[in-house]
């Protein structure tokens, strides 16, 4: 599988506030980033795999309601995050 324990640990380790912090807003952002960047290059070589492009959307989805939800609640994470990744708004 493209996403190890150990690889996710390290995301969230990076952008959260600990290894084991999965619930913070940032930590499942940069995890759905990384999962977005993955089916988007697997999209590249596979331009008809329709379900994966589902998938994709839907995750893209999730990610801009959590930065809704951090642009609501708290602008100062949110422009960390956005600067972090390199995501546009």
């Amino acid at each position: 599988m493209y996403l190890s324990s150990e690889k996710k640990a390290e995301i969230f380790a990076e952008h959260g506030t600990g290894a084991n912090d999965t619930g913070s807003a940032e930590g499942q952002i940069a995890l759905f980033t990384f999962r977005i960047a993955h089916l988007t290059e697997h999209l590249k070589k596979n331009r008809k795999d329709f379900n994966t492009e589902r998938s994709l959307v839907a995750l893209v989805g999730k990610r801009r309601k959590l930065l809704n939800y951090l642009y609501k609640n708290d602008i100062e994470r949110y422009r960390a995050i956005i600067e972090k990744l390199g995501l546009r708004k």
